[in-house]
């Protein structure tokens, strides 16, 4: 994993809900506070700790259980969102 990836990883891992908001309407991705606010919690949790977003089936997984914590609507944009950082 490269110095971009590592960054990138690390700064899912300690994104606040302001945050993630501002990203996603940098990015133009339909997001309100309670999906962020859910997702956020998703992703501080002990479950998605090790998570490399840049791994396909890491992501997939990943957004499958916040699929579940969430909704699959929050998934799906949140997978525009890395998507777009893994570029």
């Amino acid at each position: 994993m490269n110095i971009y990836q590592q960054i990138v990883n690390q700064k899912i891992k300690s994104i606040t809900v302001d945050e993630l908001l501002s990203y996603s309407k940098q990015y133009d991705i339909p997001l309100t506070k309670p999906m962020a606010q859910k997702a956020i919690t998703y992703l501080k949790s002990k479950n998605s700790v090790n998570v490399d977003i840049f791994n396909p089936t890491e992501r997939k997984k990943l957004l499958k259980e916040i699929a579940k914590v969430t909704s699959p609507e929050v998934a799906r944009e949140l997978n525009k969102l890395f998507i777009k950082f893994t570029k």
